[in-house]
């Protein structure tokens, strides 16, 4: 892209002179949100550098800072940034068509065109780089229709705050350039917020001009598809809440990919970053240099086909701002939506457990990778086990127990002790028993205020396959504002705590034959 040495060099000049220490602090912006709302720390030269490198960079994308979310934390700073900074922030955030008239931004450098159509606009160039043709400009427009009726008229979520005429009219604005030679797919960026509420903003989309497989490795229509997907929902998180905990913002906008269009599977690419690969790592991180937050759109999948799909817009409902809406942190909101569905501790528990088997838990989770699990034997001559794990909050821990041959006799049953963190701590565990013919039969294992619970299951080889036990730490407790990439950029209260398990095998006594 032209410029792009030039923008990062300036970038970094500008970030350097932001980072001196200045003689007083400015005073804080009133309507600006404040620390806990950026997905990363609040400094005003970070976050102008991760802009520029996000939309201009040279690196690797997979090292690059997600587009959105990258512009979202700078929309949010630039009252921190100085002159200077916010000059050059302003740029960063422009339409494409005022790239024309901003020595630091880098938008249209030809006469744009665009299509409208009853609640949308697609704008697009027929010349230079940016060059999109009529066809996929009307493509574009299509797919995006079709993103509105289902996110808007189907699952009822809230429009795109309105911008006023900005891009010729009141209709949502969306651009086509070329990202693909930058390793981005798309953004959406916020724009201004809207009057008496400081925490919603409207915004504009850029799309690749073109999807070309070359660049994307896929179809060019099913990419246009997953990506207005999942960018339109970020310009629809914007209405609500713009400074939403990132893990939130991203996860369910990569779940919105699966409920769009569910044959595409682009997602499954961040599976084994997720819980499905790595159940040690926490729901609520948002990973500055990884995947998580993408991966773990599999758990309002598992929450979605079990308790419909109306129970995530109510999440976000209960994170949103105006309209009565209570401003929680995602992990708050979470928590209080589940409370009338069982409580997050028993759900939690369930997907953690189904991650184990994926195949049996998802609909099309034959092609999902397995959460890993421990594993133990149990025979007659090793008839007790033991297992502990140090456990985060929001992640979980599974061991699998097997008996043996020597235990064929249909007498034998499993005696399974559990010790884990007291409950008002979030502990739960779950039971996982796959019979011989392949039937399942899972279960949540009560488990006392202290956290003490015990189960008794046959474990008959003959009739039994595997015994699977995962223990999972569903802790919201949270210490807010301290700097992490956690909900509500906090530290939990219940990192690091002890579940133990101890098992053995035990002979159930049989009434004397007559």
């Amino acid at each position: 892209m032209r410029h792009r040495s030039f923008l990062l060099a300036l970038a970094l000049a500008i970030a350097t002179v932001l980072a001196l220490p200045a003689a007083a602090p400015a005073a804080p912006d009133p309507a600006a949100p404040g620390p806990a709302t950026l997905s990363r720390d609040g400094d005003g030269a970070a976050v102008l550098s991760r802009a520029t490198e996000a939309l201009y960079g040279t690196g690797t994308p997979d090292r690059r800072p997600e587009a959105t979310l990258a512009l979202r934390d700078l929309f949010a700073a630039k009252s921190r940034l100085g002159m200077l900074g916010n000059q050059f922030a302003g740029g960063l955030l422009a339409r494409p068509t005022e790239g024309v008239r901003d020595p630091f931004a880098d938008g249209y450098s030809a006469r744009s065109k665009r299509m409208c159509g009853a609640n949308i606009c697609v704008h697009w160039v027929e010349r230079t780089d940016d060059a999109a043709t009529r066809e996929w400009a009307r493509t574009t427009l299509r797919a995006m229709r079709q993103v509105w009726r289902h996110h808007i008229g189907t699952l009822g979520y809230r429009r795109p705050a309105t911008d006023g005429l900005r891009g010729g009219n009141a209709k949502f604005d969306v651009y086509l350039k070329e990202l693909g030679s930058k390793g981005v797919y798309g953004y959406c960026a916020p724009e201004r917020r809207v009057a008496g509420e400081p925490l919603q903003a409207s915004g504009f989309c850029v799309l690749d001009n073109d999807f070309a497989r070359s660049q994307f490795g896929r179809a060019p229509k099913q990419t246009l598809k997953v990506t207005a997907a999942h960018e339109f929902f970020h310009a629809i998180q914007f209405a609500y809440d713009f400074g939403e905990d990132p893990w939130l913002l991203e996860s369910t906008a990569t779940w919105m990919e699966e409920r769009f269009a569910p044959a595409v599977d682009d997602n499954r690419a961040y599976l084994r970053y997720g819980q499905l690969g790595r159940p040690r790592v926490p729901l609520d991180l948002f990973e500055t240099s990884g995947y998580a937050h993408y991966g773990n759109w599999t758990f309002w999948e598992f929450v979605a086909d079990r308790l419909g799909a109306d129970v995530v817009r109510q999440v976000w409902e209960r994170a949103g701002t105006g309209g009565g809406l209570p401003n929680d942190y995602s992990t708050q909101a979470l928590r209080r939506v589940l409370a009338d569905h069982g409580g997050l501790p028993r759900i939690f528990a369930a997907y953690s457990a189904g991650n184990t088997i994926p195949g049996a838990t998802y609909p099309e989770g034959l092609a999902y990778p397995k959460a890993p699990v421990a594993s133990r034997l149990l025979s007659t001559t090793q008839p007790r086990t033991r297992f502990k794990a140090r456990i985060d909050h929001l992640s979980s821990r599974s061991v699998r127990l097997r008996p043996d041959r020597s235990l064929r006799d249909a007498g034998w049953r499993l005696q399974v002790h559990i010790d884990a963190p007291a409950t008002h701590r979030g502990s739960a565990a779950y039971l996982t028993v796959k019979r011989a013919d392949g039937r399942l039969h899972r279960r949540l294992i009560r488990l006392d205020p202290t956290g003490a619970g015990q189960a008794r299951v046959r474990f008959s080889a003959r009739a039994t396959k595997v015994v699977t036990i995962t223990f999972a730490n569903a802790s919201t407790r949270t210490v807010c504002d301290d700097g992490t990439t956690y909900a509500c950029q906090g530290t939990s209260r219940d990192d690091d705590r002890r579940f133990r398990l101890s098992a053995h095998v035990v002979r159930r006594s049989l009434p004397p034959r007559r």
